[in-house]
């Protein structure tokens, strides 16, 4: 065995420096152990290495095969029982075999031969059954401790090894490492005519400049190597005159070790250059293997999105199959309107189809359904645009005024888009922060999603009617649960506001409120909500939205209090929101799910209601989107019991405590209980032709109408968000990425501002929002943004001067 290969294995170690002088002329091989492939950590390989550096002078090179010679045979029989086959690559014996927890450790009889190593339960087996073989070839071999070890190939097979001793452990994973360099080194050249075919230039072309660099830097370590050894002879010269002069003992003593230190410097630098001469033979044995396996992985990483990007296609394909009999052909009259009523009919298996929500991969067509338990079908397209074209759809828009409220929006075009993509690049990462096209969108900011709260704003007014705290607890509880109602098929995102964009809905003399939303945090998102109504309430909140895409869901998790204030009792209510989760993102059927508590309470009174949202189960036999609550006073005692779902209805029932068996208060019996339930609030109807319009409700559809008068950085206002409605997604798009450039240079020029107040020791005001003020909340102690007043006055006067260019 070449002692090339016997480096490339133990390799010049701290044996190497160790190893004693002999006044420059004896060389420190003991016993000839360096040409033995099976030997121990510091046992003769690195010795072995430095005298055939020290042998080979001051040229390189010819020490690598100076300590070369027969490998005598390791004994038949080790400490741990194991044989050996006789060179360093190959080798056979006993060793232990992790099996399983039951079993533990087994013992087997392991070959290594001709860089596969193969294992039996016991010698004779040998003849007849092999029980498993790795290529070593394509494995790592790690050691784990003293005696054991792991050698795998990459997750289809691994091995965890344990020999009976530290030595024998030592012995194998030598000959293990020899076996593996000659089978690379073969594999490579075998490969060589189909490694150049799978590189390409460019990967040529680097590869090449990396060896040339590296064949550089060993010719600069050679010449240095050629003057250390020119210095260092003259300087065991110049030693040598010193010994011949006459000088005391003690100073010929010194001599003679700086003498040895010398030689053994010199030595050491051989062994060096040497070393380094054999890394760039095996980076250049070793490269085009290496590329190869890089390219492998490309192409495999390839594959994977191509299979998933299919297996959606096929997933959508067979759903279509399977609900074939439900959907009307293309052209039939009364396709829409029978989608309505099957969206509206609720909770159950929701399977009419709309391909207008598809994403196209051209060539090929890849599915992704986008709204909640509807599949998507073109003869709601083809239906909607025979109805009425764009332009008429933007003209009838155009000639609504505000006191006409509309009730239709343009229809939602069908455009391409490659989902997967773009969603690969979004998992586990905060998706505020990633630029998404308006592909995902719905033509709605988050400013008027939050006001779409209100829109069962009469449970609010019928609870400020209420004399008792605990009714009135009920009401709120309703109009908490009522504004998830929008979500079940809303799956689409709404747009992110700008910083200081706002939002008014002013129906003051319509239903009696008015509302203001404003933009206040960019990073984290965060916006203020404000409504106010003259019929006796407040409801105003901050919500951060978080968000989390995890591959097969989404989780959003809004962070933040509402409160709700009645005027003529001073009740004052807060309830945080739930955790809101969108399933199958990638393949499947998109649906939205709530899931999570919430603490409704009466700070006046103490008076709470806890609503529980449960989770969806495959294996609960309960109405899905169940939610239950119990209404308790401030002792604990429950009078009201809470049921219903967050899609369709919420029911109240009047808990009369009657008399246990044990003369204690028991709660009232299921059927007696029956008789006390009020319908507290029920979901409106959809509109009509919904799925083409967003799954839009009547409100929703208002929300973006143009309105004269509002402020210049109303939402209704925002150009991206206003072609995305009128079907010209990619002036859209493109209008996006103006806006938020726009943006991120706002943001740039006050980091500046505020880096150069800091350096000239000046004060510096940071982004303070225009409409509400950041301070401690008097009742829950957070610091919220709370609205400071004057944006209804402003309007009036039409006064915008203090409003920031935003759009």
């Amino acid at each position: 065995m070449a002692a090339t290969e016997l480096r490339g294995v133990v390799g010049p170690g701290p044996a190497a420096i160790a190893a004693p002088g002999g006044g420059g002329t004896g060389p420190p091989v003991v016993g000839g152990g360096g040409g033995r492939g099976d030997s121990g950590p510091g046992s003769g390989a690195a010795l072995g290495t430095v005298a055939a550096a020290a042998a080979g002078g001051p040229g390189p090179g010819a020490g690598g095969v100076a300590a070369a010679g027969p490998a005598p045979a390791p004994p038949a029989g080790g400490s741990g029982g194991s044989g050996a086959g006789g060179s360093g690559s190959a080798r056979e014996g006993w060793l232990f075999k992790w099996t399983n927890y039951i079993k533990g450790y087994q013992r087997r009889w392991f070959v290594l031969s001709n860089g596969l190593l193969s294992y039996y339960r016991s010698k004779a087996e040998m003849r007849h059954t092999c029980r498993g073989t790795i290529n070593l070839a394509t494995a790592n071999i790690t050691v784990e401790d003293s005696c054991n070890f792991i050698i795998s190939n990459g997750g289809a097979q691994t091995y965890h090894l344990k020999a009976s001793s530290e030595v024998e452990r030592q012995r194998w994973v030598t000959a293990l490492e020899l076996a593996k360099a000659k089978a690379v080194k073969m594999l490579a050249e075998s490969d060589e005519s189909g490694d150049e075919e799978s590189v390409s230039q460019t990967d040529k072309t680097e590869l090449q400049n990396t060896l040339r660099t590296l064949s550089s830097k060993v010719e600069d370590l050679s010449t240095c190597n050629d003057l250390i050894a020119k210095h260092g002879t003259a300087l065991q010269r110049s030693l040598s005159e010193l010994e011949a002069l006459r000088l005391p003992a003690e100073s010929n003593e010194k001599i003679k070790q700086v003498n040895e230190r010398a030689t053994l410097f010199r030595i050491t630098s051989n062994a060096m250059i040497n070393a380094c001469r054999d890394f760039l033979m095996l980076a250049q044995t070793h490269s085009k293997k290496w590329q190869k396996s890089l390219q492998y992985e490309r192409d495999q990483r390839i594959r994977l999105e191509e299979t998933l990007e299919q297996l959606a296609k096929q997933h959508n394909h067979l759903e279509r199959a399977f609900r074939g009999a439900t959907v009307l052909p293309a052209n039939t009259p009364g396709t829409a309107g029978s989608g309505k009523d099957q969206c509206c009919s609720g909770k159950g298996d929701m399977s009419d189809e709309d391909d207008e929500n598809e994403f196209f991969d051209a060539p090929e067509i890849i599915t992704m359904p986008e709204n909640l338990g509807h599949k998507r079908t073109g003869s709601n397209i083809s239906g909607a645009s025979s109805d009425i074209s764009l332009d008429e759809q933007y003209k009838h828009q155009l000639e609504e005024t505000k006191k006409e409220k509309r009730t239709r929006i343009p229809y939602k075009p069908n455009y391409s888009l490659n989902l997967w993509s773009i969603m690969k690049n979004c998992i586990g990462k905060e998706l505020s922060k990633i630029p998404m096209p308006v592909n995902f969108n719905e033509p709605l900011s988050m400013l008027q999603r939050l006001t779409e709260d209100l829109e069962y704003h009469e449970l609010l007014d019928r609870a400020a009617k209420c004399e008792n705290s605990l009714e009135q607890l009920c009401y709120v509880a309703a109009f908490t649960v009522s504004s998830y109602s929008t979500t079940v098929f809303r799956t689409s995102k709404p747009f992110n506001p700008l910083l200081g964009e706002t939002f008014e809905l002013d129906r003051l003399e319509e239903n009696g409120y008015r509302s203001l939303c404003e933009q206040v945090s960019h990073h984290p998102p965060a916006a203020a909500h404000h409504a106010e109504s003259k019929n006796g309430w407040t409801l105003r909140q901050e919500i951060k939205i978080t968000s989390k895409f995890r591959g097969k869901y989404l989780s959003i998790m809004p962070l933040g209090s509402i409160h709700c204030i009645f005027h003529a009792t001073g009740h004052h209510y807060t309830w945080k929101k739930v955790t809101t989760t969108v399933h199958n993102i990638i393949v499947g059927k998109l649906w939205i799910d709530q899931s999570g508590e919430i603490d409704i309470v009466n700070h006046k009174t103490g008076d709470k209601c806890n609503l529980k949202f449960v989770p969806y189960s495959y294996f609960s036999r309960d109405v899905a989107r169940k939610v239950t609550g119990e209404v308790t006073d401030p002792s604990g005692k429950v009078h009201f019991a809470l049921l219903g779902t967050w899609d369709e209805k919420m029911d109240c029932f009047k808990v009369q405590p009657v008399v246990g068996e044990n003369g204690g208060d028991a709660r009232q019996r299921g059927h007696e209980a029956e008789e006390s339930r009020v319908l507290l609030w029920k979901r409106n109807p959809l509109p009509k032709n919904a799925e083409n319009m967003y799954y839009f409700s009547e409100l929703a559809l208002t929300l973006n109408a143009w309105e004269s008068g509002t402020a210049p950085t109303d939402s209704r206002l925002r150009p991206d968000q206003r072609l995305m409605e009128n079907g010209r997604w990619d002036e859209a798009n493109a209008e996006k990425q103006r806006l938020e450039e726009k943006q991120r240079l706002s943001r740039k020029k006050r980091e500046a501002e505020a880096m150069k107040a800091t350096e000239d020791g000046t004060p510096y005001d940071p982004y303070k929002a225009l409409w509400f003020e950041r301070k401690k909340d008097p009742v829950t102690k957070e610091l919220t943004h709370i609205y400071r007043g004057g944006y209804w006055e402003c309007k009036e006067k039409q006064d915008w001067t203090s409003c920031p260019d935003i759009f």
